[in-house]
């Protein structure tokens, strides 16, 4: 039985293959259905568009590619009917945030909207309208796989033996891992180079709009924004995307196609803001981004605070996630925690994902110790203090119950969540209609077990 994350992956190649891939020129193929599930059809340019797309982004086709996608599909259909029957909530505002993400996802990757509708020979609209059916059915299909699994559970002896069954010589290497908090400070300027950067500011805009210099020049010679400023300081924003400044977002959506506002501060410094085109929504921006500089006074004055509340710490009045909690302007410490994370989400986390002063920082720390302040500087160069709080650090080591367990537990969770999976599927599949192309059951005959129906087309 496939993992419900391969499944789930295979969802959204469904997605990319009925929206972009299939107007591209290289890709076409001649139309045939290839399987049903109830009244709903699986095509043949929906697996092979697919298999297209994921070799055009690099990835890696297994042998039979094809038949994991056609079981995908066939499975897909299956949840998503039977999501139907149970009248799972899924709802039209949920499917369109849904398809307004994945377009920022494609624009983002592409540069722009233009350069996107120009690869799939269609208007945005037009693409949204293609999958718009498509990503329901994923919805629902994920909706009716959640309710099936919800309310999966592991037993420490299910994960002992789950664990007692992997071959030992295949049981994987783990690198020395860590978790490390920090509870981070950063200064503001003072005023008076608050004042200064307003007023340089200021003078842009008058050179921009006075035409001295062109924004997207001017950007590219003085912005401090890495993400834009080769590219003169464009952005392509929407009006519901939650990750950007409010204020930086008000600020731009107020103004009209190629006006320029006044210099607005947000939480990264002070901008001004250039509407280059609009289209309800979504918009096409410049901007230039100036962060004031803090000083060795600022810097001093945040080593001092956080001294004290380390002591806090150290004394066993505070924890360290309340210190976080309470004090430290890293937002994710709000609500994530103060724990760096790798890309799963997980606090346990290998030493190539820390910058380097923090790698420094721990090298000399024992379980347990927390840092004195100490300056750095973030990925945008924003300069800050921070603590740092050593909490373990693991022996590079075998996988092991000891020091694995969570691990263990995680992989054995999705074991069984696939077997349930499975288990639902076969005391479902007789009560749907499902039939395979001949030629696909003969290619592929894993698909023969889901076709109720077998006499073919």
């Amino acid at each position: 039985m496939l993992n419900m994350k391969k499944i789930l992956t295979g969802f959204f190649l469904l997605f990319v293959l009925t929206t972009v891939v299939q107007a591209q020129p290289q890709k076409v193929v001649a139309d045939k259905i290839i399987g049903i599930v109830g009244d709903r059809i699986i095509l043949l340019s929906e697996i092979k568009n697919s298999l297209a797309d994921i070799a055009r982004q690099g990835g890696t086709i297994p042998e039979n590619g094809e038949c994991l996608l056609m079981e995908q599909a066939i499975i897909s259909k299956v949840l998503m009917l039977q999501a139907e029957k149970d009248s799972l909530p899924v709802t039209d505002e949920e499917v369109e945030a849904d398809l307004d993400n994945r377009i920022r996802v494609y624009i983002n990757q592409l540069g722009s909207q233009e350069a996107l509708e120009e690869i799939a020979g269609k208007t945005i609209y037009q693409i949204k309208d293609d999958a718009r059916a498509s990503v329901k059915e994923q919805k629902l299909a994920g909706a009716m796989q959640r309710k099936v699994v919800d309310n999966v559970r592991m037993t420490p002896n299910e994960v002992k033996a789950f664990f007692e069954r992997i071959p030992k010589d295949s049981l994987p290497f783990y690198e020395s891992e860590l978790e490390v908090g920090q509870v981070i400070i950063y200064p503001k300027a003072s005023r008076d180079i608050e004042q200064y950067v307003f007023g340089e500011m200021s003078n842009y805009k008058k050179q921009i709009e006075s035409k001295t210099v062109s924004f997207e020049q001017l950007a590219k010679q003085v912005s401090e924004d890495p993400g834009s400023k080769d590219r003169g300081g464009q952005y392509q924003i929407n009006r519901n995307e939650k990750n950007w400044d409010p204020i930086f977002m008000s600020t731009a959506f107020r103004l009209k196609e190629g006006e320029i506002s006044s210099p607005v501060k947000s939480k990264f410094g002070y901008h001004i803001v250039q509407m280059v085109k609009r289209n309800g929504d979504d918009a096409v921006i410049r901007h230039i981004l100036r962060i004031p500089p803090v000083t060795d006074d600022e810097i001093k004055q945040a080593k001092n605070k956080l001294d004290t509340v380390r002591s806090r710490i150290v004394a066993g009045t505070m924890t360290f996630n309340e210190a976080a909690s309470k004090y430290s302007d890293d937002e994710a410490a709000k609500y994530a925690g103060p724990y760096v994370t790798n890309r799963d989400g997980s606090p346990y986390v290998t030493i190539d994902l820390l910058d380097k002063d923090m790698v420094t920082a721990i090298s000399k720390m024992k379980i347990g110790d927390i840092s004195q302040p100490a300056a750095f500087e973030n990925e945008q160069g924003k300069k800050g203090v921070r603590i740092i709080f050593l909490k373990s650090r693991s022996e590079p080591h075998r996988m092991n119950l000891q020091d694995d367990y969570s691990k263990i537990s995680q992989f054995a969770l999705e074991e069984k969540k696939s077997k349930t999976i499975d288990k639902w599927l076969k005391s479902k599949l007789s009560t749907y209609y499902i039939m395979a192309d001949p030629d696909a059951t003969a290619q592929c005959p894993q698909l023969q077990k889901y076709a109720t129906d077998t006499r073919g087309f």
